[in-house]
């Protein structure tokens, strides 16, 4: 920085630079009003430009703070209706550790009877927000790609967004309390990868193909394709050799 600091810089660009410390206090803001019960569990929260004159703030900066508490699970969107506090005192969606090989075989398993079907609903109900998010996640797997590694953040970000996009909080739902089972298949998966650029390039393509049929609103094409996608990451991680699960409790 010049001895000027950012006297000389616009102020739409000096925001633009530091969202994060003011999306945080726009985050603890708004999650300490969650927690009083201002804002009450199963209620819908003011509209965004509502909220972004409530804080002072542009929108995208009120966005950043909307996501990192839909990240944590504390409120929930609704395509097309806002954002919903949740209900934390409700039954919570849970799933014992993955504790062997086996259960990460049951993980793809349960996958494939929910993710084809949410990528079906997702190129009927996708708008421009959700495939925003699955371009993002792309960006990011293509980068790693270019390095040759893989990335299970982007990898979950990307099947997350389209749970979203098939605007069913129970997909979503289900996908979050997964999120450390589907981890450790990624991670794994990813570490199968690793020195195989050609196997790299290939899941990418997977994940564009994907992205491809959601966007061209091509539903049928992309289930099969989720469906491919899965099947494949599962096969390329046991190389074609799974467990008979009658005998693995």
């Amino acid at each position: 920085m010049d001895r000027n600091g950012e006297a000389g810089v616009p102020p739409e660009r000096r925001e633009r630079a530091k969202p994060a410390p003011l999306a945080d206090r726009v985050y603890e803001q708004l999650a300490a009003r969650i927690a009083s019960g201002e804002f009450r569990p199963n209620t819908r929260l003011p509209p965004e430009h509502d909220l972004a004159a409530m804080f002072g703030v542009s929108r995208p900066i009120l966005r950043s703070a909307l996501g990192r508490l839909k990240g944590e699970g504390i409120i929930v969107s609704r395509q097309g209706a806002g954002s919903y506090v949740r209900d934390r005192a409700a039954t919570v969606l849970s799933f014992t550790p993955v504790e062997t090989i086996a259960d990460i075989q049951r993980c793809y398993e349960f996958r494939l009877t929910v993710e084809p079907d949410a990528a079906y609903h997702a190129a009927l109900r996708r708008n421009e927000s959700s495939l925003r998010k699955m371009e993002a996640a792309l960006a990011l797997l293509r980068e790693a790609t270019r390095h040759q590694r893989h990335r299970e953040d982007a990898d979950f970000s990307f099947h997350i967004a389209i749970t979203e996009a098939a605007n069913n909080h129970y997909y979503t739902s289900t996908m979050q309390a997964l999120k450390e089972h589907i981890f450790v298949g990624m991670h794994m998966h990813g570490l199968s990868l690793i020195g195989t650029k050609p196997k790299l390039q290939t899941v990418l393509e997977e994940h564009r193909g994907i992205h491809e049929a959601i966007a061209a609103r091509r539903a049928d094409d992309a289930r099969r394709l989720m469906r491919l996608h899965l099947e494949g990451s599962r096969d390329r991680l046991f190389e074609g050799r799974t467990l008979d699960l009658s005998l693995n409790m």
